[in-house]
Parts: C-alpha cells; structure tokens; sequence
C-alpha cells in the first residue's frame, strides 16, 4: 500500500514560468506536490496556451495574494491579423479568415486608440459568473448573454516585430485586461479581424520573468532545496511603507490588542517585530495601531520602547 505524503506548512513566494499546455491551477497543484506544501494559490489565472510568470502563493503568502491579483501586469503578445476565433485566441476555432494587406505603418498607426484608459467587454469564454455559473459554460452551448462593458487601463502598447500576419506587441495593463479581448478589437479596428496567437507574462507587481523557475526545472532540484527558492512573505508587501515596531507592541498586536503610536502617520504599513519578522499589515488612525492582516506566528516577548516608521 503506498504511504500517503505528509503535507507541510510552507510560507513564502515562488515565481513560476508556467509552460504552455496546462491550466495555471494544474501548475499550481504541480508544484504544491513539490513542495508537499498544505496550502498554496496561484495569483492571477493564465490561459492553458500562455507561458510566463505565475507567481504562487504559499501558506502565510495566501493572506496578501490580493496585492499581485491587484497589480498591473505585462505580457509580450503574438497577435495574428486577418483570422478570428470563437474564443478570441489560438485554442478557439477559426469563424473567418480576410486576406491581410496590412503594413507596420498602418498597424503602428492604430494602437495609440487602444493605449490609457479603454472600455473591454469581457469574453464569453472567461470564468467571469452568471448566476453562479462561468460565462464559459454558456459559450460551450452556444448561448450568447449580454455583458456590460468595463473600464480598464493599457499604459503600455507598444509594437515590437511585424512579420505579416503576425504583429509582436508588448504590453502593460491594469488587473482585469483581456489581452484576446485587446487583439480581437485591435483587429476590428484594422477591418480584417485578428486572435491571440500567443501570450508571455513577463511581470506583475514588480517581480519579472527573469526571475522565475520552470516546472521541470524545480522538479530536477533536491527537495531539501527548494524551500531556498522561496522569497519572503513580506515580498508581497514592499510597496507598503515599512513600520518596526518593538517587542511588547508585537505581543499586543498578535494578541488582538491594538497599540498607542502617536507621531505615526495614518496609513496601512507592513509591520515588523525586533527581529525584522513579518507581523502582517496593520492600520494606524488617530494615534491607533491596529491589525487588518496578521500572519500567524509566535509571541515574542519584551519591553515597549520604540516604533518606528521605515520608508
């Protein structure tokens, strides 16, 4: 009888450079196995035929996932003109092909209409809810339900090749931007139509691909290595101003008690113990100090005598 495989608790960040062909939760499952991790998620869904980044989530790191499910994202997209799919991307099937007469002038031309702030309707085959249910699961029987358009931002739209039909666009994007969606009306815009051929995440809240390991990569190294792989929990926060605060002050905060600061502005900071150890994110209104996200640790005990802001 095979044993069964203890699970852990693991905490901190992995960047993963997802391959094309699987769902980002099989990627995430893949490497929860790994790390026989007892709780893991991924931050921001990529479609099976996208590769890049895919940072996960591990144990503690779950709690501040929303920052990166939050951040603006950039991606390097292979954008094919004069053909259209049912889902606006390579995995779909072709509804109409229009010869291409298009040049890179002419392209080049039209992407500053789609750069700043634009309005997208989301696809039908997204896991957007309907009545509890995923538009997709609509799409797959053929039922077309209305959506309303929304609002999303493309500070970057820039063209890299042309190499007709294929234009080599590289983009950055606030949450919630389908880039298909961006192709499909980029297309529509040009009159002969257009689908994703092909998508790379290189960067979402300032961590890039650069950085990132391979499934097959991480399943090569010993296990007893791949905790090293791990960047902090605190990782997720560093765009939050940073606030040390002394022992007692920790004690209190990880007991539910809230702490006198005054002198500290109000704002949320990513607060730290005596030790430099993440206590979680905290929020500081009228002289309170007060915990809106704490990370489960020990209790650290000493003496009240300084908090101090950090920049």
């Amino acid at each position: 009888m095979a044993m069964r495989r203890v699970r852990r608790r693991v905490d901190g960040v992995l960047l993963l450079d997802k391959p094309a062909g699987i769902t980002s939760n099989g990627a995430l499952q893949a490497a929860k196995r790994l790390f026989d991790a007892d709780k893991a998620g991924h931050t921001g869904t990529l479609d099976p035929f996208a590769t890049g980044l895919l940072p996960l989530c591990f144990g503690e790191a779950t709690k501040f996932a929303q920052s990166l499910l939050d951040a603006q994202k950039s991606y390097i997209a292979t954008v094919h003109f004069g053909v259209r799919t049912t889902t606006g991307d390579i995995d779909g099937d072709v509804v109409a092909t229009t010869p291409c007469v298009l040049d890179r002038e002419t392209v080049e031309a039209m992407l500053p209409r789609f750069r700043g702030r634009i309005a997208q309707l989301p696809p039908m085959h997204s896991a957007l809810k309907r009545d509890g249910r995923p538009l997709y699961e609509y799409a797959r029987k053929g039922i077309e339900l209305e959506r309303a358009a929304r609002e999303v931002d493309i500070e970057r739209l820039d063209l890299l090749t042309w190499q007709p039909p294929l234009a080599t666009l590289e983009v950055t994007c606030s949450k919630g931007t389908y880039i298909r969606v961006l192709a499909e009306d980029i297309g529509a815009a040009l009159v002969c139509g257009a689908h994703l051929a092909a998508l790379r995440r290189t960067a979402t809240g300032g961590f890039g691909v650069d950085g990132a390991i391979s499934l097959d990569r991480l399943a090569d190294i010993p296990a007893d290595a791949r905790d090293a792989l791990l960047l902090p929990v605190e990782s997720l926060l560093a765009a939050m101003p940073a606030l040390d605060i002394d022992a007692a002050a920790a004690a209190a905060l990880r007991q539910g008690r809230e702490v006198g600061v005054p002198g500290i502005a109000a704002g949320r900071y990513r607060c730290r113990d005596p030790q430099r150890v993440l206590i979680g994110v905290v929020e500081v209104e009228d002289g309170v100090l007060r915990g809106a996200r704490l990370c489960r640790t020990g209790e650290p005990a000493g003496a009240l005598d300084a908090v101090t802001p950090r920049d």
